[in-house]
């Protein structure tokens, strides 16, 4: 038998091949460390001149509004509505909301003001204040609240407005014992003066402008309970020749149109939405987006639909409409006249529904004819919890398939608990 002293691997060409193995190791870590470090360099460069620019704009923006405001003598100092509120003091408060808050004051002239003091945690609420001063500011109507000036400049925002003493319509329309200070006529004033201001809105204004939140806590009332539409953070403005706007949806659940809410495509029909179901609570004395916490299983639109096609819609009357009411007034035929003309504008198909310019026609000509409306859009069970806006946020972000920025703004928030730059 014969054995051989020669290894089977030759060990010099072993240490080579694992020597050489070890210098592969070494240029694959140092070179991962090194593109790591050059991605991370490069993304905080990029992250850095981003947020340069970013913030350039935002100065850029903030030189524009105060130029603007400066050239419509809209400015105030920041000192002067400091001391028109004392300070802020709570005392002074009136309303407060996911938005912000709000103040009464009094200017040095003795003019009594609303301040309303914008929380800007979000890019979305600082959006909000530039598009509601540059929209505002555009505009003058009887029916729209106005607005006076506002503080850009200072440590915070601040818009100034006309003080409106009797705050939100809300207020009274929703509460049994305050509503009694609203019957029929005056109810019926306010649903004439709010479809005014939409009217003038849609096709009397310089701008053509959608409001998108129109609601019972954005028709602030003055010393004699007259409407004025509030809280232009959320409008759009766009030019005739187009058809809609596509944009990303924002309102308020319960008073938002189901085309938009479904597809954003947004119209004038969007309103004439809202204002139906504003008609329906005034008459009624119940909110829509809050029935199913009341007697009611479905929502208030569904709920007068099925008494309206049963001819009992009476039965749904707010009972404080009868009070004081003068014997020539028929008020059960004029409620019930209302509640047809509501129901059309919250028709499902929205070039169904009738434009705020006939929809105020209807409402101030009895010869006026009435069309038969088709039913509103039937919400399912999910859709219809997401109509309680109690929640604290300004704005509620959906998740998964919905981008919807909900809003629970209105200009006084809860009231019952509680806009240039040198004056």
């Amino acid at each position: 038998m014969r054995y051989s002293n020669t290894d089977f691997l030759n060990k010099e060409v072993e240490n080579g091949s694992s020597g050489g193995n070890v210098v592969v190791i070494v240029v694959a870590v140092v070179s991962s460390v090194i593109v790591v470090v050059v991605a991370v360099t490069f993304g905080a460069y990029i992250w850095k001149q981003r947020y340069i620019q970013k913030k350039r704009r935002g100065s850029n923006d903030a030189e524009k509004l105060a130029k603007s405001l400066e050239q419509k003598s809209l400015n105030f100092k920041y000192n002067t509505l400091e001391k028109a509120t004392g300070s802020f003091n709570d005392n002074r408060k009136i309303g407060h909301g996911g938005f912000g808050t709000v103040y009464k004051g009094v200017l040095p002239d003795g003019r009594e003001i609303a301040i309303k003091r914008l929380f800007f945690n979000n890019r979305h609420r600082a959006a909000d204040f530039s598009n509601e001063v540059d929209i505002i500011s555009g505009v003058e109507h009887k029916n729209l609240v106005r607005l006076l000036g506002c503080s850009c400049s200072g440590p915070e925002s601040l818009l100034v407005y006309e003080f409106m003493p009797n705050r939100s319509l809300d207020r009274f329309i929703f509460d049994k014992n305050k509503g009694r200070e609203l019957n029929w006529e005056k109810r019926y004033e306010i649903i004439i003066g709010t479809a005014e201001g939409l009217v003038y809105l849609h096709e009397n204004s310089k701008i053509r402008i959608i409001h998108r939140d129109i609601k019972a806590s954005n028709i602030l009332l003055d010393s004699k309970l007259r409407a004025k539409i509030a809280d232009f953070g959320l409008a759009r403005s766009f030019q005739e020749d187009k058809s809609h706007i596509s944009t990303a949806i924002a309102g308020t659940l319960g008073y938002m149109a189901p085309e938009y809410l479904a597809h954003g495509q947004l119209t004038e029909k969007a309103d004439v939405y809202s204002f139906g179901v504003l008609l329906l609570e005034i008459v009624t004395g119940r909110q829509n987006n809050r029935s199913k916490a009341s007697e009611y299983s479905d929502s208030l639109v569904i709920v007068t639909w099925k008494h309206f096609q049963s001819r009992t819609a009476e039965q749904l009357f707010d009972p404080n409409i009868e009070l004081h009411n003068d014997s020539n007034s028929d008020v059960k035929n004029e409620s019930l006249r209302v509640v047809h003309i509501g129901l059309p504008c919250i028709q499902e198909v929205a070039s169904l529904r009738p434009t705020m310019s006939k929809a105020l026609q209807m409402l101030t000509k009895n010869e006026e004819h009435l069309v038969a409306p088709s039913n509103p859009p039937f919400l399912d069970e999910s859709t219809m919890e997401l109509h309680d806006t109690s929640g604290d946020p300004f704005y509620l972000h959906k998740t998964a398939d919905s981008v919807a920025t909900m809003s629970n703004s209105s200009f006084y928030g809860n009231a019952e608990k509680i806009n240039h730059c040198t004056h």
